[in-house]
């Protein structure tokens, strides 16, 4: 989603679904299947920053509705999946991983 002062930020996250559609599109044919993860507030060497700062995190946490930051703990299913013959008819798809932050 677009946030104030990360416009950039934003507009290259979109960019990035627009060009997995077309991929999905274009290599479909070929048996090659393309989908995008989009991660919410996740913990990672990046981010401690920012949640390790009160302000910001007593401004985001409590709009995430599981509770908590998000781990790559919680990526192993989608990845799984995606990577398995299961999703071998799955393309052109985003899957949100967000903790329900999404949904305010």
């Amino acid at each position: 989603m677009g946030m104030a002062r990360v416009e950039a930020y934003g507009a290259s996250k979109g960019a990035v679904i627009s060009m997995m559609q077309a991929l999905a599109i274009e290599y479909a044919r070929h048996g090659v299947t393309a989908n995008s993860i989009l991660p919410g507030h996740i913990e990672t060497a990046m981010t401690e920053d920012n949640y390790a700062n009160e302000k910001f995190a007593n401004a985001i946490l409590p709009r995430i509705p599981a509770g908590r930051w998000g781990d790559k703990s919680d990526f192993e299913g989608i990845a799984a999946y995606l990577m398995s013959d299961a999703s071998r008819y799955h393309t052109g798809d985003s899957f949100l991983i967000d903790g329900g932050f999404f949904l305010y």
